[in-house]
C-alpha cells in the first residue's frame, strides 16, 4: 500500500527536519519545502494528499498560500502551524479554507490526530465525487450538494451500499433529499439499467395502498374491471423506493415481510403467489423503533428493512454546505426565470446559515427561487429577503477581545470558550456546538483535544448529551 503523501512548508530547517521524522515514522511520505512559494512549485508538479504550513514565513504567507491553494486544488487539505496563538489568525485561515490549524510548540501527539482526520476527510471527499461522476444528473442528485462531514459519511456509506442487493432503511426529516438519495443509489448498483419505481405509503388511501403495491385480479373488488400489475411487480429486477414507510398498516406490512423474505407477493383477488426480484429501499421521518413500541410497526420488518440503516443529516446541522447550496439554487432560478444578471451578494449568506430551515433543503431552494422572483433590482438586498431570514442572527457574530500585550495561549482560549459554551447550554453538546457556530462533530474533537469534561462525571467528552 501506497503511503499518503504529505508536504511540509516551513521556513525553519530544523523543525522541518523534526516534524518530517515524526510523520515519516508514522508512516507517512514527506516532502518538505523552505517557502510558500516553493511549495506552490512542488503542488503544481504532483499535488500532495495534505499540506502542513507554517502561517509566518518570508515571502508568501501561509494564509497566501492557502489561499492560492484553494484557488488551483479546491479539495486539498492544508493545516496552518502558527506559534503566533492569536484568535485572529486562526480565524483567518479556517475562513480561508484552512481544514484546521495547529500552535507550535506542536504536540505530536495532536498531529497525528489531526492528520489522519484531515485525510479521512479528504478520501471521502474524492469518493464522492467519484459517486457524483457515476450518476446521470437528470435525477436531480446534484441537489445533494456539500463537503460537511456527516453529509460525505452517509454518502460514502451509500455508495457502498449501492453495490449490494441489501434492504436500506434511510432516516431523514421531510425536505432532506430522500429520494435523491434513493436514486442515486440506484443510479450506482447493477440494477441501473432497469426500473427505479417509487410510491409514497402516505399518499395513497389505506384501502388502496395494497392494491398499488401488490397488483390485483380483475374482479377482485368493485371497479377491479381489469387486471393490474402493482408497483412492486413495476419494479421486478430494478429498486422499489418506499417513501414514509411508517405509514404502511400492519396488514400490509406482514406482505411487505413476505416479498422481503421469500421474493413472492399476492396480489388482491389471487389464488396463487408470484415472485418477484426487487430491491427494497424504505424511507421514513418517524421513528419506527417507538412505533414498534406502540405496537404500530412490526419488529421483524423493521430489521428486514434497517440492514443498511442511512441518516441524511437535517440542513441545520449541515451549516458549512448552506452557501454552496444557496449558489447552486441560485444559479438554477435564475435560469428558470430569466434573470440572468441577478446578483446575490456574499454578505448576505451569514442569513441563510444562521435560519434553522425546518423544511430543510426543499425549503431553501424554495426561498431562493422566490427571492429571485420577487427582488426588485440586479442585486439582491437584505430587503428582499424573507421576514424569517431577516431576522435570523448572522451566525459568525463579531467578539469584541482584549488581547493582553505580553500575548496569550490560543489552545488556553479555545478552551475556555468551549467550557464556557457547554455550561450555558447545561453540556448539552448540540446545543454549545450551535452556540459555537460549529458542527456536533467538531465540538467533540475539540473536547477531546482539551481533555474537557463534565466535573462528577464519568463519561468521556464524546459522551451523548
Amino acid at each position: 500500500m501506497t503511503a499518503q503523501s504529505i508536504l511540509l512548508v516551513d521556513d525553519d530547517e530544523n523543525l522541518r527536519w523534526v516534524v518530517q521524522t515524526q510523520l515519516e515514522d508514522a508512516g507517512y511520505s514527506v516532502k518538505t519545502a523552505g517557502s510558500a512559494e516553493e511549495a506552490l512549485t512542488i503542488v503544481g508538479n504532483q499535488p500532495p494528499a495534505l499540506v502542513l504550513t507554517d502561517l509566518r514565513m518570508p515571502g508568501l504567507s501561509g494564509i497566501e498560500l492557502l489561499r492560492q491553494l484553494r484557488e488551483s486544488h479546491p479539495d486539498l487539505p492544508v493545516v496552518i502551524v502558527t506559534a503566533f496563538g492569536t484568535i485572529q489568525n486562526a480565524v483567518e485561515a479556517v475562513k480561508s479554507g484552512a481544514y484546521d490549524y495547529l500552535t507550535k510548540p506542536i504536540d505530536f501527539e495532536e498531529l497525528n490526530l489531526l492528520v489522519r482526520r484531515a485525510l479521512e476527510h479528504s478520501r471521502l471527499v474524492e469518493e464522492v465525487r467519484t459517486l457524483r461522476t457515476n450518476l446521470d444528473r437528470k435525477y436531480g442528485f446534484e441537489s445533494i450538494i456539500g463537503q460537511s462531514e456527516t453529509l460525505l459519511t452517509v454518502l460514502d456509506m451509500a455508495s457502498r451500499a449501492a453495490q449490494t442487493n441489501s434492504t436500506i432503511l434511510i432516516r431523514a426529516e421531510t425536505g432532506t433529499g430522500k429520494e435523491l438519495l434513493a436514486r442515486a443509489i440506484h443510479q450506482n448498483s447493477p440494477r441501473k439499467e432497469r426500473a427505479f419505481v417509487t410510491i409514497n405509503c402516505g399518499a395513497i388511501p389505506r384501502d388502496l395502498l395494497e392494491s398499488e403495491l401488490f397488483g390485483h385480479v380483475k374482479g377482485s373488488f368493485t371497479g377491479a374491471v381489469s387486471h393490474q400489475q402493482g408497483k412492486v411487480e413495476l419494479a421486478s429486477g430494478g429498486t422499489l423506493f418506499l417513501d414514509e414507510i411508517g405509514e404502511l398498516p400492519m396488514e400490509v406490512q406482514a406482505k411487505l415481510l413476505r416479498l422481503i423474505q421469500q421474493g413472492e407477493i399476492e396480489k388482491v383477488g389471487a389464488a396463487a403467489v408470484s415472485r418477484v426480484d426487487v430491491r427494497i429501499i424504505a424511507a421514513t421521518h418517524r421513528n419506527l423503533q417507538a412505533m414498534i413500541e406502540d405496537a404500530a410497526f412490526r419488529e421483524d420488518l423493521y430489521y428486514r428493512l434497517a440492514v443498511i440503516p442511512l441518516e441524511l443529516p437535517p440542513l441545520r446541522e449541515r451549516a458549512e454546505d448552506i452557501p454552496e447550496l444557496v449558489q447552486s439554487f441560485f444559479l438554477k432560478s435564475k435560469e428558470k426565470v430569466g434573470r440572468p444578471d441577478l446578483i446575490l451578494p456574499g454578505r448576505l449568506i451569514p442569513f441563510f446559515q444562521s435560519y434553522r430551515w425546518p423544511g430543510n433543503i426543499r425549503e431553501l431552494e424554495n426561498i431562493v427561487e422566490r427571492i429571485v422572483v420577487l427582488s426588485r433590482g440586479n442585486t439582491i438586498t437584505e430587503e428582499d429577503l424573507p421576514e424569517m431570514i431577516r431576522k435570523a442572527r448572522p451566525a459568525a457574530a463579531a467578539v469584541s477581545l482584549d488581547l493582553p500585550a505580553q500575548g496569550l495561549s490560543l489552545d488556553s482560549v479555545e478552551k475556555e470558550l468551549i467550557v464556557k459554551a457547554l455550561e450555558m447550554s447545561n453540556w448539552n453538546q448540540t446545543h454549545a456546538a450551535r452556540y459555537l457556530d460549529i458542527s456536533r462533530k467538531t465540538l467533540i474533537y475539540r473536547m477531546e483535544k482539551h481533555g474537557i469534561r463534565r466535573k462528577g462525571s464519568d463519561a468521556g467528552p464524546a459522551e451523548r448529551s
